[in-house]
């Protein structure tokens, strides 16, 4: 590449160009002022040659990497890292500008500062993907000036790579199971009332107030002569599935982020939370019919099983096929399993055309439908501008009472159903889990 390409001009040599020039228009009409800018305009020469010998006394000038996980995960801050290393025997100032994937929309990204010689420095960033996929990071752009700044440098650090960005793993560990519940005033978590206990013995012991007394062992009573009561634990290795409706009704946004994303977020933390409790988690999409099936199971591996295939789901933008989604679960999923549906329903008419069917499911299942409230309209009611007129706060005011409708004619034809707000989503599903479990209704 011809070296020309390499250079570029510092503000000094800007401003040594506005002096000479200016000298020289003086000598136009004051002749005795032209050896002076002349003068100047040697010093300026010799500068820049000087700059141009310092900045090209290093074949390396400087180099860098950098410092990216493997994978990112979607709509987290993820932190990317910037080694830079000084070959100069002089304090130089560097400018690197960074070439980011086109999904960041980032094009003004620079830093600046300042590097002593033989020295090396990290930098650090944040970045937050707001869709999965492959990512792909270009070179990084080093601009650096000596300490005169005439001249600057370009070097181009060979930093290109692909990075995938995967459904939300950074939030595996922020709700687990354990730091869910040591956390609960925190995140929302309700507590929860015992109101039974599953049929999984564990052992008999003494009886102490609190306890039910529909437990109270009467042979151990009358041997022990004192209260005895049978203890129950919640029943491990049950089939918990969520199913994600990947249709055009998911499509809908909020905060930059789609309702199918919330969802595949939620499904990865979930699941997580679930085999942390022993159970078996598993996941499935559909829309036209059923897809991505993982089946439910207890592995070491079985989380990034899932998350690897919630990695590559997408909205095919179909109408979901309900009928289908029925006739699939009862040959594929044959015990009885929580099911817990990620998808959306914006009136009672969308409801009732799929009512039979979820109907149907809940017979042979505990399926807990989840959708959600459209908060950009509560907003609206809520906070109404001067432009907003009788009749779209009336609309809008409609459309939120049908969504409180739809739970009540859920519950009505005995299925339980969340309504939440899309960034509430991940704690409500696991409060309801918890709820479910502790009340052995699975």
């Amino acid at each position: 590449m011809p070296l020309i390409k390499h250079i570029f001009l510092g503000k000094p040599f800007f401003f040594g160009f506005l002096i000479v020039a200016a000298g020289f228009v003086s000598g136009f009409f004051f002749p005795e002022m032209i050896s002076v800018s002349e003068m100047l305009l040697f010093a300026i020469i010799l500068f820049v040659l000087i700059d141009l010998i310092l900045l090209f006394s290093s074949r390396t000038g400087v180099s860098g990497e950098r410092i990216v996980n493997d994978k990112l995960s979607n709509f987290d801050p993820n932190r990317v890292q910037l080694r830079l290393k000084n070959h100069f025997g002089f304090r130089i100032s560097y400018s690197l500008i960074e070439e980011l994937p086109s999904q960041f929309q980032i094009f003004d990204f620079n830093m600046k500062g300042k590097l002593s010689g033989r020295n090396e420095i990290t930098l650090k960033y944040e970045l937050t993907p707001k869709e999965r996929g492959v990512y792909r990071f270009g070179n990084t752009n080093a601009f650096v000036s000596s300490p005169l700044g005439f001249l600057q440098r370009r070097i181009v650090l060979k930093t290109e790579n692909q990075i995938r960005v995967y459904p939300s793993f950074l939030k595996l560990h922020q709700y687990s199971l354990q730091n869910f519940k040591a956390h609960l005033n925190e995140i929302g978590q309700k507590k929860i009332r015992r109101l039974g206990h599953s049929m999984e013995f564990e052992q008999i012991k003494n009886y102490v107030s609190g306890d039910d007394i529909r437990t109270i062992n009467w042979k151990a009573t009358a041997k022990q002569q004192k209260l005895m009561v049978n203890q129950y634990v919640d029943e491990k290795s049950q089939q918990i599935y969520c199913a994600i409706d990947k249709g055009r009704v998911m499509k809908m946004p909020f905060n930059g982020m789609t309702l199918l994303d919330y969802s595949i977020n939620s499904a990865l933390i979930f699941s997580n939370v679930v085999l942390q409790n022993h159970d078996r988690a598993g996941i499935f999409t559909f829309s036209s019919q059923l897809e991505d099936l993982v089946k439910a199971e207890r592995r070491t591996s079985q989380i990034r099983k899932i998350s690897e295939s919630l990695y590559g789901i997408s909205s095919d933008f179909k109408e979901s096929d309900y009928g289908k989604l029925y006739n699939s679960i009862k040959h594929k999923i044959t015990q009885r399993s929580l099911i817990l549906l990620f998808t959306n329903f914006e009136s009672l008419d969308s409801l009732y055309r799929q009512l039979p069917y979820l109907v149907g499911i809940n017979k042979n299942h505990l399926l807990i439908p989840i959708f959600f409230r459209n908060t950009e309209l509560e907003d609206f009611v809520e906070n109404p501008t001067e432009e907003s007129d009788v009749y779209q706060r009336t609309m809008a005011e409609k459309f939120i009472y049908e969504k409180q409708q739809i739970v009540l004619e859920l519950n009505r034809h005995g299925i339980q159903a969340i309504l939440t707000r899309p960034e509430d989503l991940t704690v409500n599903t696991i409060n309801k889990y918890l709820e479910i479990k502790s009340k052995g209704m699975i």
